[in-house]
């Protein structure tokens, strides 16, 4: 009986102890340095501010669209007022070959025409005489032809002298010489000599320019009534700045607000003191959507500089780029939502700017649905 009286006062101080202890390890303060590493465990389960959490059925209701960062090889390096004017060797005068009457015309100025086709039939006097020499001409030929074939063979036989064969032969080739030299003129003047007409062709392809002829004004035959700007390319003239004269060379790319590009040709080396600008020339290749309109001689115009992107640098469409707080961001795809990306951009052209740093090829950014998520972010 002693005995059980003794294990039950054993047992009540081990207890005792045991919960003093418990009692006093609870008590001790949380050192300074555990402090960081309890936050830090429970930070992940909060939401980092730069991150937007979204389910794919909310982006589908918001109606979040993305686009994929793309490579960019060329970047914008300036905008340019210009000037569209026809390169050399392509602006062709047609010149009235006889003088004469008007009788037709056929084309209108700003009509584009194709070579060889015809603008205007003029009735001319010198082409119906040409027609009739020409016709005397063809009679002596023919007179010549048959006598040199006649002393021909008589020389042969022995009858006559050579010398006079040789005579025969002479005025023959005088007289095919003759023939053909008119025949020629009046091919090369698209003229009739039986009707005494002769139409005016395009030399080139084209569009008129100039078109200064009316049926039944006359011609005098040194004038060029037509003047016709070749279709298959343009030129631009515009004025590049001072401190862009070093960075802009022959070849690099251009582009019209129209869509259609081109390559510098030439920057001047000499800086007007006026306008402290150079002109830079490009040759504009035409193609077959190219609006004639558009690049109609003497037009005004803006054009876009390119040159060589920065390493690393990718393009986005330009909807995708939004300020907030005075910083460019945008917002890319993440696996639980959006992450608001700061980004460097450059300059754009044709909906898309060019994101220096920031984002890699690949990344998928939001185009529509941008403002929604702005809100959500400037709430955060």
């Amino acid at each position: 009986m002693k005995q059980n009286r003794n294990l039950i006062a054993i047992g009540a101080v081990t207890l005792a102890l045991v919960l003093g202890g418990t009692w006093w390890l609870r008590a001790q303060p949380t050192s300074p340095a555990a402090a960081p590493t309890t936050q830090t465990a429970t930070r992940p389960a909060r939401q980092s501010p730069g991150m937007i959490a979204m389910t794919d059925d909310q982006i589908a209701r918001l109606g979040i669209k993305l686009a994929p960062a793309i490579r960019a090889d060329l970047a914008p390096l300036a905008s340019l007022p210009a000037m569209i004017v026809p390169p050399p060797n392509a602006r062709v005068a047609v010149a009235a070959t006889f003088p004469g009457v008007v009788t037709r015309t056929l084309v209108i100025e700003g009509q584009a025409v194709r070579r060889g086709q015809a603008l205007a039939i003029i009735a001319s006097r010198d082409v119906l005489m040409m027609g009739a020499e020409l016709a005397r001409s063809q009679a002596r030929l023919g007179y010549a032809q048959s006598n040199a074939g006649r002393l021909g063979q008589l020389s042969r036989e022995g009858v006559i002298a050579g010398s006079r064969a040789d005579e025969a032969r002479a005025t023959l080739r005088e007289a095919q010489v003759d023939v053909s030299e008119k025949r020629r003129i009046l091919a090369l003047a698209n003229a009739s000599g039986g009707s005494g007409n002769y139409t005016l062709v395009a030399p080139i392809s084209g569009r008129v320019t100039t078109a200064s002829l009316q049926a039944g004004s006359p011609v005098d035959g040194t004038s060029a009534p037509y003047v016709i700007d070749a279709a298959t390319a343009y030129e631009i003239e515009a004025q590049l700045p001072e401190r862009l004269v070093g960075s802009v060379r022959p070849g690099m790319e251009v582009r019209l607000d129209g869509g259609a590009g081109g390559t510098v040709t030439s920057v001047g080396a000499t800086i007007d003191p006026m306008t402290r600008s150079a002109m830079l020339k490009a040759k504009i290749a035409a193609t077959p959507g190219l609006a004639t309109a558009t690049m109609a001689a003497g037009k005004a115009t803006t054009i876009t500089l390119f040159a060589p992107a920065p390493i690393g640098a990718v393009g986005v469409p330009a909807a995708a780029l939004i300020k907030q707080s005075g910083a460019d961001i945008v917002f890319v795809r993440s696996r639980t939502g959006f992450a608001v990306r700061r980004v460097s951009s450059g300059s754009g052209s044709e909906g898309t700017v060019v994101i220096l740093s920031g984002l890699s090829v690949g990344d998928r950014v939001v185009i529509t649905g941008t403002s929604e998520l702005k809100s959500l972010a400037d709430a955060r």
